[in-house]
């Protein structure tokens, strides 16, 4: 084998640097950006900085880079000038340095759902090139923004105590509370115990009235050491899969939309929207999306336990059909158990991209496709084989923004346009945003 060529071999980065950590600089915060930060500049460098507000005059502490790097990441210590939307965090530790759950406790309510419109909007003009008027709207249930989150994953730090992480760090702050979880996750009393050889801690709490559920995943070739938790069903997971230590090892949810009621088997706090009003609004918002009609033929991608795929079977009704297509083995055996009165209705266990290549999906002359993917989004694949069905309405469930401009952009290149959007705030006191987009073949 010859020698490589002078022009393709690799030469190491250079060095970016001293650690600039804990510099102190003073920065006038610029406009907010995906991600739960804003944007700032100092001598030529782009600043990310949390704790902050557009137009905000602010001492911000570096907590990464280094000074020859393009960016640093930081957090305000210090407010100079500051906002008028400026609150104190209703949470002790939503604080510089502390727990990293939260990255808007420090602003009102309507002033978070003015910034989430403002970050939807700048990722769809950066990646669809489009220009998108939307309002994030409220979602009922929660009007101070507090106890809405239905399921916590708690980290366990080195002296078993149950927390949460630092932002972008390892670390773990230690709760006794956390606000934005319902009174049921707080009160199956998984907070302020102490735990041996336990990883992480995911509480989950049904709107069936049952007792949550707490699932503890052990340190890897460990046995685990929990308290007594007689508040709450308990159980192991492993990589055999759950281990029923009290209780049942499933979370039970029920929905009415368009006066139907369902109810649904959620197995080891697998995959359900967290804010309590989310399965019913965005369920509304994806019928009203579709419109579907009676006898039409609908896929639901990315299904989970069948949130989507039910309203849809109701919504065809008995001459319609509908194929909901899952990855997850759990969720579609709990899909099994809560649909199974749904004649109209076909499961498809399997990754999506692999059942939309699948000569063998029965899916050909479909009407109405609605997909709920994960935060990372669909993907130039998927899209293509959606497209390739020729549907006349998708509905498309967003989580991130990003992912969803992204996808905005492929479904373009396939001939389907953005023919609406709406934006939900699920997420209250967080960056994150839930959006539906709904699309249709272009003209």
């Amino acid at each position: 084998m010859s020698a490589p060529s002078r022009s393709r071999r690799t030469r190491a980065a250079a060095p970016a640097g001293p650690d600039a950590r804990g510099t102190e600089i003073e920065v006038e915060v610029g406009p907010v950006a995906h991600g739960g930060h804003c944007v700032a500049r100092h001598e030529g460098r782009v600043v990310f900085v949390r704790h902050a507000l557009p137009g905000e005059r602010v001492i911000a502490r570096v907590t990464e880079g280094a000074e020859g790097a393009k960016f640093w990441r930081a957090d305000a210590v210090r407010v100079l000038e500051a906002d008028a939307d400026r609150v104190e965090p209703p949470c002790p530790v939503a604080r510089p340095g502390r727990c990293g759950g939260c990255d808007f406790q420090h602003v009102t309510l309507a002033r978070q759902r003015e910034l989430k419109a403002a970050v939807v909007a700048e990722q769809f003009r950066r990646l669809a090139s489009l220009d998108v008027d939307v309002t994030v709207e409220e979602a009922p249930g929660s009007p101070d923004g507090l106890r809405w989150r239905t399921r916590t994953q708690f980290a366990v730090d080195a002296e078993g105590r149950p927390g949460l992480r630092v932002h972008r760090s390892h670390a773990v702050v230690p709760l006794d509370d956390c606000p934005i979880s319902t009174a049921a996750v707080v009160g199956s009393g998984v907070l302020g115990q102490r735990y041996g050889n336990v990883e992480t801690l995911e509480v989950a709490a049904g709107s069936d009235g049952a007792a949550p559920l707490v699932v503890a995943t052990p340190a890897p070739g460990t046995r685990a050491h929990l308290p007594k938790l007689p508040e709450a069903s308990v159980a192991l997971r492993t990589p055999e899969g759950l281990h029923r230590v009290s209780g049942r090892t499933w979370v039970g949810e029920r929905i009415a939309v368009r006066g139907r009621e369902h109810a649904f088997r959620v197995g080891g706090a697998g995959f359900w929207q967290v804010h309590p009003a989310a399965p019913e609004l965005l369920g509304e918002a994806v019928l009203a999306a579709l419109e579907p009609r009676a006898g039409e033929r609908a896929l639901d991608l990315y299904s989970g336990v069948g949130l989507f795929t039910a309203l849809l079977a109701d919504a065809v009704g008995a001459e319609g059909s509908v194929l909901a297509v899952e990855g997850s083995e759990r969720a579609v055996r709990d899909a099994r158990k809560s649909l199974h009165e749904l004649g109209q209705v076909e499961l498809w266990a399997g990754a999506v991209e692999d059942a939309l290549a699948d000569p063998e999906l029965p899916a050909r002359g479909t009407d109405l496709v609605v997909l709920d993917p994960p935060r990372s989004g669909a993907g130039r694949a998927v899209v293509a084989g959606i497209a390739d069905l020729a549907p006349r309405a998708i509905a498309y469930v967003a989580c991130d923004p990003a992912a969803l401009a992204r996808d905005t952009a492929f479904l373009a290149e396939r001939g389907y346009a953005l023919d609406g959007l709406r934006a939900f705030d699920l997420f209250p006191m967080t960056h994150h945003v839930e959006c539906v987009a709904r699309f249709v073949r272009a003209a």
